[in-house]
């Protein structure tokens, strides 16, 4: 088991990705593993044949543990290997020939199956995704052999070297359709592939849900959070009304100049991190009987994948522009939707901001990330009348929620911080405000 973070000591497999007698070669992924809210490919070091696997799917292990073993070949004799060469031709055209029935009669039954059932259950590593796309295999018709029908490596390997096992074209289409089918089934199976991965799982009444995994390492971290921190919580009320008209200024010439949208969020984050280079001691973490003040502002974000969080880090974000931060926000929802998050993306975070208005909230409180001081949810912008100089108006309110840790944070450091940034909030303005 390598180590995957400084602060990393122990792993969790949550399944492996190749078998006893699989071949693999340097640095190809034998397996994922379960640290601090992230899954992790465990890449091998050597080439050879997979002989063991000594740890079993959802056993947590120590870092520099053996996991499996690899025969790299090394110790074979060479009148061993001769002898299997001079035998291996003799064998050749009876093994090919069975293996070819084999397949013929494997590539019924998965036609037969398949209209029947899916033949995968859409979750791709980022492996499988490249392989895929370099051969151009459509995944949705690729058998998963692996974990809960999840596609492997060694699935994709087979499909490369045997393309009729899986079906390019729409073969239910009638006759007067075929001649645009391959066109029309490409793009439709895209669009397949895409809505299977963005929709939600589905929880029947009365079942019940093993946990593992992401789930499992999330439930243990937030234990710890809830257990060793003392949390305080407090909330203000700022005027996002100039923000909202800055953003909806710059909306659409910044996505047709960038290809990706400037969100509220991200002038959210500039703000925090500007408060956090103002207040440092929100940018801390305890450690044993002394206060850690972190030099760097590493802003987590929280992203959400169908039941699963990821914590991605927007590093020095008191160093980029709104721009930046857009552009970091964008690029690592994207690889946590993919599943092409690293554990370099998850590591180093100081303070994190949530952005529970997405969803609709208006008033939540967060458990902290252990074992950071504190975390700030940006709840809804919604249209509230106000009293401004005793006179009602009609303006674009927001609420910042903080959950603190209370051993290093009092009242007195927690409202100076927040008042730092609902102020910069409120002084957002399409004249003073540079994007880029």
């Amino acid at each position: 088991m390598p180590k995957l973070g400084e602060s990393v000591h122990e792993g969790t497999i949550e399944q492996w990705l190749v078998s006893v007698g699989d071949e693999v070669g340097e640095y190809e992924p034998l397996c994922e593993v379960i640290t601090d809210k992230v899954t992790a490919e465990v890449p091998s070091t050597v080439s050879g044949v997979v002989t063991e696997l000594i740890v079993n799917e959802g056993e947590t292990v120590n870092v520099d543990a053996v996991i499996c073993k690899i025969d790299t070949g090394e110790e074979k004799d060479e009148s061993e290997l001769s002898q299997t060469d001079e035998t291996q031709p003799e064998n050749d055209g009876a093994r090919n020939e069975a293996t070819q029935r084999k397949q013929s009669s494997d590539n019924k039954d998965q036609k037969e199956e398949s209209s029947v059932k899916p033949k995968n259950n859409g979750r791709f590593s980022p492996v499988v995704f490249k392989l895929a796309s370099e051969h151009n295999i459509d995944l949705t018709q690729v058998q998963g052999t692996g974990f809960e029908g999840r596609v492997t490596k060694k699935d994709i390997q087979h499909a490369i070297e045997h393309p009729e096992t899986v079906s390019r074209s729409n073969e239910t289409e009638t006759n007067n359709e075929e001649k645009n089918s391959s066109t029309q089934f490409s793009n439709e199976t895209t669009h397949q592939s895409q809505s299977q991965n963005n929709q939600s799982p589905t929880y029947n009444q009365g079942s019940t849900i093993p946990v593992k995994g992401v789930r499992k390492a999330i439930a243990q971290n937030m234990v710890t959070s809830v257990t060793e921190i003392p949390h305080g919580w407090m909330m203000i009320e700022a005027d996002a009304t100039n923000l909202v008209k800055t953003r909806n200024h710059h909306k659409n010439a910044f996505k047709q100049n960038e290809g990706y949208n400037l969100t509220f969020f991200a002038f959210f984050v500039k703000a925090v991190a500007d408060a956090l280079k103002a207040h440092p001691l929100l940018n801390s973490t305890w450690q044993g009987e002394e206060i850690v003040i972190h030099k760097d502002i590493n802003i987590s974000i929280a992203v959400a994948d169908k039941d699963k969080l990821y914590v991605p880090v927007i590093k020095h974000a008191d160093e980029k522009s709104i721009k930046g931060i857009a552009r970091e926000i964008n690029d690592l929802a994207n690889k946590a939707r993919h599943g092409q998050l690293t554990q370099k993306d998850m590591e180093g975070g100081t303070f994190t901001v949530n952005n529970t208005g997405s969803f609709g909230s208006v008033s939540s409180m967060g458990i902290i990330n252990h074992p950071q001081a504190a975390i700030l949810q940006v709840e809804s912008v919604v249209k509230k009348p106000v009293v401004i100089d005793d006179m009602i108006a009609i303006r674009n309110m927001v609420n910042l929620c903080i959950s603190i840790d209370h051993r290093i944070l009092d009242g007195l450091q927690t409202g100076q911080f927040m008042n730092h940034i609902k102020k910069r909030i409120e002084q957002y303005s399409i004249e003073n405000t540079n994007i880029y």
